[in-house]
C-alpha cells in the first residue's frame, strides 16, 4: 500500500469515528442541544480536528443523516427485489417505510431537518449537494416504479409520477410522525389505532391511483 493510499484510508477511518461519535450525541440530545465539544470528547479528538472534516455542526448532523438515507435506500431496494407485480411492489414500499420507522426511529427523526430552513444557513453547499444526491436516489426508486405502473396500465396515465410519490410519502410520513409523538393520545383519548389508520390510508391511496383494469386484476387492493 502506498503512502497516499494509506493516508486516505486513515482519513476515512477518522471520518467514520467522528460520525460514530456524532451519531451517539445527536441521537441522545438532538441537533439543538448537542455541541461540537461533546462530539469531540466522545470521539476522543480535539474540536479543531472535527472542523478539519466538517465545517459546522449542521454539516456533521447531515453526515449522520445520510447514514439513515442509505439504510432507507437499501430497505427500499430489498422491498422492490421480490419480483412481484408492480402494484404489490408499491404496497411493499409503504410497508418497508413503516418497518424503517420502527427499526430506525432516530434516523427517521433526523429527516425532519429539512423542514426548518433556518438550520440550512449553517450547512455548506457541498454537504447540501451530497444530501440532495442521496435523497434523489430514493425518490428515483419510487418514481421509476410508478412510471412502470403507468406503462403497464395498472396506474392511471393522467397522474404525474412525482406527484403520486409525494402523495404516498406525505401520507406515510405524516401518520408516522403522529405515531412517534402522540401515539398514546390518539389511542387512549381518541380511540384511533394509527398503525391501522396508516394501512387503511395506504390502501385507499393505492386504489385511487389504480386503473379499472388493475382493480379487476388485483381485487386484493380494492377496499
Amino acid at each position: 500500500m502506498g503512502i497516499i493510499e494509506r493516508k486516505e484510508r486513515e482519513k476515512e477511518h477518522r471520518r467514520e469515528e467522528i460520525i460514530n461519535a456524532a451519531e451517539k450525541v445527536f441521537f441522545e440530545k438532538g441537533l439543538q442541544l448537542a455541541t461540537m465539544d461533546e462530539i469531540a470528547e466522545k470521539a476522543e479528538l480535539g474540536k479543531s480536528t472535527l472542523y478539519l472534516y466538517y465545517k459546522s455542526k449542521e454539516d456533521l448532523y447531515l453526515a449522520v443523516l445520510m447514514r439513515g438515507s442509505q439504510i432507507l435506500y437499501e430497505v427500499f431496494e430489498k422491498a422492490l427485489s421480490s419480483g412481484e407485480p408492480t402494484m404489490k411492489l408499491v404496497a411493499n414500499l409503504g410497508e418497508a417505510y413503516y418497518d424503517f420507522f420502527k427499526e430506525h426511529r432516530n434516523y427517521f427523526r433526523m429527516f425532519h431537518f429539512f423542514e426548518n430552513p433556518q438550520l440550512h444557513k449553517q450547512v455548506s453547499e457541498e454537504m447540501m449537494q451530497l444530501c440532495s444526491t442521496s435523497n434523489g436516489r430514493i425518490w428515483n426508486l419510487i418514481v421509476e416504479l410508478i412510471q412502470r405502473g403507468v406503462r403497464e396500465g395498472v396506474i392511471q396515465k393522467n397522474l404525474d409520477p412525482m406527484q403520486v410519490a409525494v402523495m404516498l410519502w406525505s401520507n406515510s410520513n405524516g401518520l408516522m410522525r403522529q405515531m412517534d409523538r402522540e401515539d398514546t393520545y390518539w389511542k387512549d383519548k381518541m380511540g384511533i389505532d394509527l398503525e391501522a389508520t396508516l394501512r387503511l390510508t395506504n390502501s385507499l391511496l393505492l386504489e385511487a391511483i389504480m386503473t379499472d383494469e388493475a382493480k379487476a386484476k388485483y381485487p386484493e387492493f380494492v377496499i
